[in-house]
């Protein structure tokens, strides 16, 4: 038996499940076996990059799943050295994924050393139209950014996926995000373990009968967020998965809230330029 997971709508009409499978830092050779077995646990979306490496894996474990294609949501990134032609890099990554359309696309980064995200985000909204990805969106995006977009004129982003757990939680970005009906995806959820030793979460979890990465999981989706965990190990992706027979209180919630503490894991959006 597999989990349901429930869906969020997007700006354009379409929804994402609120719970998917991340494959960052997973080689191409591990990708495939952890993609199938997130894929049998019940993920139905599978979110992946240019620059990971790992397309091709992604897309093996796909075909070799047989799921109808419209069960399935896969997110692909366009990485920086691309953003003066998408449309290549949207081709090279639906040929490694065996794919003829994409779900969701994202600007990986907006690389604010130059201006070249603009013109990027201009072909994506044409990309959309063709039919060559269903949504389109953004990654790594601060509020400065999506407001130089939505000066644009046309589309916004659909989603903004931002490094976002209980160390670092984004609010700015997040109230920005709000403010233009753009859902925020969380990448790095678990802040790559650092947030799973804290007292807050450790005692949730005791209450709960559950494990702390469930219960920082649980946070994310309480705040109406889309999540994307990694794991390569079956009983874990299994584990991430079964966030959805408990509910945290408002008081816990306020307990992990307060573990803010600018625990960046990634690179600062304002100074990454690839």
């Amino acid at each position: 038996m597999t989990t349901s997971v429930p869906t969020v709508p997007l700006r354009d009409g379409s929804s994402i499940p609120q719970l998917g499978f991340g494959v960052f830092q997973v080689p191409d050779d591990e990708t495939t076996a952890a993609v199938g077995h997130a894929l049998e646990a019940g993920y139905r979306s599978i979110d992946t990059a240019a620059v990971y490496g790992n397309e091709r894996g992604v897309g093996r474990a796909i075909a070799a799943a047989g799921l109808p294609r419209e069960e399935l949501f896969v997110t692909t990134k366009l990485w920086v050295a691309d953003l003066e032609d998408p449309r290549a890099a949207l081709a090279a990554s639906l040929e490694k994924l065996g794919l003829d359309h994409v779900d969701l696309f994202l600007i990986h980064w907006p690389a604010p050393a130059t201006d070249a995200y603009l013109g990027a985000w201009q072909t994506l909204e044409a990309l959309r139209t063709e039919g060559l990805t269903r949504s389109i969106g953004v990654s790594n995006f601060l509020p400065e950014r999506l407001d130089r977009l939505a000066e644009l004129g046309g589309e916004l982003p659909v989603i903004n996926q931002v490094e976002l757990h209980p160390a670092l939680q984004n609010r700015e970005t997040v109230a920005a995000n709000a403010r233009h009906g753009i859902v925020t995806e969380a990448w790095s959820p678990l802040a790559q373990g650092a947030v799973l030793s804290d007292q807050a979460v450790l005692d949730a979890a005791e209450a709960h009968g559950v494990t702390a990465a469930q219960v920082v999981l649980r946070w994310h989706l309480q705040q109406g967020r889309v999540v994307i965990p990694k794991s390569v190990t079956p009983a874990r992706i299994a584990q991430n998965l079964d966030v959805f027979g408990f509910d945290l209180s408002p008081e816990e919630l306020t307990a992990i809230d307060a573990l803010e503490r600018d625990g960046r894991t990634g690179p600062h959006p304002a100074e990454f330029n690839g």
